[in-house]
C-alpha cells in the first residue's frame, strides 16, 4: 500500500489525497510505480483523484528493461459495480490497456462496454475476491503489486490479511474537517506492523515504511 495522510489523520484535503503530498512524496510514488508489475486502484479513487495514465518515464523504462520487466506497469482498477465509462481518462490516457477486476454479478452491459478499452477479469461471484485477484496476478508473473487505495480497498485488503507492506507519507499539516482515515470499513483488530524505514525531507514530511508481522 502507498498512502499519504495529514498529521491529524486526514486522508484527504479538499476532497483529494493528492492535495496532501509534495514533490518528494510524488517522487517516491513514481519510484514505487517503477518497481511494480501492477498498480491496483479502487474505482472510487480513480473517479475522485482523476486518474489518467500512470506510465513511468524513460529513465524508469530503461531501469525496468535491465531487469527484464515489462516497459510499463499494468494498471488494475477494482470495481464491483463498474461505474466507469470507456471515455474516462484512466482508459484513454493509459500507456497500455488497463485491467478491470470485477465480480460475476457486475452488470453485463458495463462489462461489455469496458471490454473495448480494458481487459475485464472476473474474480468472485457477489463481490470482488481480492485473494483470487492476487492469485490471478501471480499466475501472470505480477508478484510486485502496488496498491494506491482508496481507503475502502485498503480496509478490505487488511481484513483479508493481504497487506504485507505499507508506505505512508505523513504530511506536516493539520487538516481538520471531517475527512476519513486511510483505512475504511475494516473490522477493529490489532494488526501489528514493524517500522522498516523512516525518512524526512527539508519540508518536514516524514516517509514511513511498515512491514506486516
Amino acid at each position: 500500500m502507498n498512502f499519504v495522510m495529514s498529521a491529524d489523520g486526514s486522508a484527504t484535503l479538499d476532497g483529494r489525497s493528492g492535495s496532501l503530498g509534495n514533490r518528494t512524496d510524488r517522487e517516491l510514488m513514481h519510484a514505487l510505480r517503477a518497481m511494480a508489475d501492477v498498480i491496483v486502484i479502487g474505482a472510487g479513487t480513480v473517479r475522485v483523484e482523476g486518474y489518467g495514465g500512470v506510465g513511468v518515464d524513460a529513465e524508469a523504462v530503461a531501469w525496468r528493461r535491465e531487469r527484464t520487466l515489462a516497459e510499463q506497469p499494468r494498471l488494475a482498477v477494482v470495481s464491483r459495480a463498474l461505474r466507469l465509462a470507456p471515455g474516462d481518462s484512466v482508459f484513454t490516457a493509459a500507456e497500455v490497456p488497463p485491467v478491470v477486476v470485477t465480480c460475476a454479478e457486475a452488470p453485463a452491459s458495463r462489462r461489455e462496454a469496458l471490454a473495448d478499452v480494458a481487459e475485464v477479469v472476473v474474480c468472485g461471484e457477489h463481490t470482488v475476491d481480492l485473494a483470487a485477484m492476487l492469485a490471478t496476478f501471480a499466475d501472470r508473473g505480477w508478484t510486485q503489486v502496488l496498491c494506491e487505495g482508496g481507503p475502502h480497498l485498503f480496509g478490505s485488503l487488511l481484513d483479508a490479511g493481504l497487506v504485507d507492506e505499507v508506505c505512508l507519507t505523513l504530511a506536516p499539516r493539520f487538516a481538520g474537517g471531517d475527512a476519513g482515515r486511510i483505512v475504511q470499513d475494516a473490522s477493529e483488530r490489532d494488526r501489528r506492523f514493524s517500522l522498516v524505514h523512516a525518512l524526512t525531507d527539508d519540508e518536514g514530511f516524514v516517509f514511513l515504511r511498515y512491514a506486516a508481522g
